[in-house]
């Protein structure tokens, strides 16, 4: 573990049985109320894709927008959002994706990523990877070449890599 992770770690709060019993929650609002630990975050984040030719940092609604974002300005690129339905006001690419009990759906502009755009898959957490497979599918479909995916967490007893198939991943935090 590096001296980065430690300190990140630090800053993440456990909460036992939230959403539901049996789940221990990591909960980052301490993270992001610390102004280090933000930037200590952010930076574990884009560090390994400084020398990337990133184009766009692509964020999943809603955590991955506060990563993004940042991640973004530090890499000097732009970020692009993936939201829940009905959130973007013009023509959208859509996924479904299969949750624990159910489906659920994300989209993003039509127009926001053109063909061999250089892009950076960004969120707060990997657990069992369904909703960064379905960012990468839509994103795929583009025609942009995916980079790589970079996590503040990860869970690896969760085994989503498993999703994400041959995509390059960047965990800053590992559990």
């Amino acid at each position: 573990m590096t001296d980065s992770s430690t300190t990140l770690q630090a800053l993440i709060r456990d909460v036992p049985d939230f959403p539901k019993p049996g789940i221990m929650f990591k909960d980052i609002t301490p993270l992001l109320a610390d102004p280090s630990g933000l930037a200590m975050a952010v930076e574990t984040m884009a560090n390994p894709f400084r020398k990337s030719r990133v184009d766009l940092v692509i964020g999943a609604e809603s955590r991955g927008f506060i990563f993004g974002t940042a991640i973004a300005q530090a890499l000097s690129c732009g970020f692009v959002p993936i939201r829940k339905p009905g959130k973007l006001p013009l023509a959208t690419h859509s996924v479904d994706y299969a949750l624990e009990y159910g489906t659920d759906t994300l989209e993003m502009h039509v127009d926001a990523i053109t063909t061999g755009t250089r892009v950076l898959m960004v969120d707060d957490l990997l657990a069992t990877g369904g909703t960064m497979a379905a960012c990468l599918e839509m994103v795929a479909r583009t025609g942009a070449e995916i980079v790589a995916a970079s996590f503040l967490i990860e869970l690896t007893f969760l085994e989503g890599r498993r999703k994400l198939g041959d995509t390059a991943i960047h965990s800053a935090i590992t559990y």
